[in-house]
């Protein structure tokens, strides 16, 4: 498997604080068998090869349904090597899986871009595709650029999802546009998951895409009209709603510590998932860089369009946003736990294979120190190599 030390064989970690899926397990273990999570406790543990992490503690790899590359590789390259170098950045972080979002792009750029990433899913290496765009608000695009964006169509939904032959997880749109609400609807009769995102709309055009399936906020807050106590748009639509889950860019950038805490807490464990944005600079030097079509400029860690400076995505993994939702919004570990892995299995569909610390799941865990950064991580009961390799701005 891809950046993973084959040849772990069965194992017990022990002398851990496992973040079991209710609570914190002090002195816990955690027995593996042929990549499985075979028994998980606390005292003494089972016979059998011991792997001691000496108190650190122990959560379930972390999933990121929105990226879009890492490692100076793009998901939007269509180049298999560059891709599998995304993937492999952010596993050293512990993304033990995790979704390839690409940009807006012409449809036979995008459909070119889909084919390549299909054969990635198709291998395991990627949990899916996420179309963010290209049927989003010109008036909200931030880092898309504006000359490739359309209004959805049936046609042409039907044909990105063909060319992704079941691949596509997840189209985020914009539901003002025309034809908005129709395409809500049929992407999820289709099983796709419906986002709302890069959207200009009023509450009174976000509602009808809800019922009509919506079920994610792509990104809160960035990328959408500005919540305003006399008409609270998509923000406070999608906030309000217990049917949206709403994703959060836990870089502490794109949303302020005290934002992210007070859409944290009203949203809950039930409908929080934080996500990277992560665009091919990060875990990679400052400099210049694309994202999609578009120039960006990467300083001190934060990316911005060149035309304008615009945030364009991030460079943020994983562990950075487990830290900073502990740290900088001042939530809980089981909290973070919940939002970087717990809910984003549910959100996927994959709960009943990872997400948590239970028998029968994925071996994927990692194991974090004191300071909440990764010392080791395990994917299918493999060890990732190079772990923990310094974020750029974490």
């Amino acid at each position: 498997m891809l950046g993973c030390v084959k040849g772990a064989g069965d194992f017990v970690i022990t002398g851990g604080r496992v973040a079991g899926p209710d609570r914190l397990l002090d002195d816990g273990w955690i027995a593996v068998s042929g990549g499985l999570i075979k028994q998980i406790g606390s005292g003494t543990p089972p016979d059998g090869h011991h792997v001691d992490v000496g108190g650190a503690l122990v959560v379930p790899g972390f999933i990121d349904t929105h990226c879009h590359g890492g490692g100076g590789g793009s998901f939007s390259s269509g180049d298999p090597e560059e891709i599998l170098t995304a993937v492999r950045a952010h596993r050293r972080h512990g993304t033990t899986t995790m979704m390839a979002s690409l940009v807006s792009d012409p449809i036979r750029l995008l459909c070119d871009q889909i084919a390549a990433l299909r054969e990635l899913h198709e291998d395991g290496d990627i949990a899916g595709i996420h179309l963010e765009g290209p049927f989003i608000s010109k008036a909200r695009c931030g880092a898309h650029d504006p000359d490739t964006l359309l209004e959805p169509d049936t046609a042409t939904i039907n044909a990105l999802l063909a060319k992704g032959r079941g691949a596509i997880r997840m189209v985020t749109l914009a539901p003002e546009l025309h034809g908005g609400v129709k395409a809500v609807r049929q992407l999820a009769e289709s099983g796709v998951i419906a986002a709302l995102g890069h959207t200009d709309g009023v509450e009174e055009q976000i509602r009808p895409a809800i019922d009509a399936g919506a079920t994610v906020a792509t990104h809160l807050f960035n990328g959408m009209r500005p919540l305003h106590h006399r008409e609270p748009g998509p923000i406070g639509a999608l906030l309000d709603d217990e049917r949206i889950t709403v994703e959060l860019i836990c870089d502490l950038v794109h949303i302020h510590p005290t934002v992210l805490r007070l859409a944290a807490v009203h949203a809950g464990l039930s409908r929080t998932v934080l996500i990277t944005d992560a665009m091919s600079a990060t875990d990679a030097a400052d400099g210049s860089y694309r994202l999609g079509r578009l120039e960006v400029d990467v300083s001190g860690g934060v990316a911005t369009l060149a035309e304008n400076g615009s945030l364009a995505g991030s460079t943020l993994t994983m562990d950075t946003a487990f830290r900073n939702l502990v740290h900088g919004a001042k939530l809980g570990l089981l909290s973070a736990v919940r939002a970087t892995s717990g809910k984003p299995a549910e959100l996927l569909g994959i709960a009943d294979r990872t997400g948590s610390l239970k028998p029968g799941l994925a071996a994927d865990i990692v194991v974090l120190d004191d300071e909440l950064r990764p010392s080791k991580v395990l994917r299918k009961g493999e060890w990732v190599a190079e772990v923990g390799t310094a974020t750029v701005g974490s």
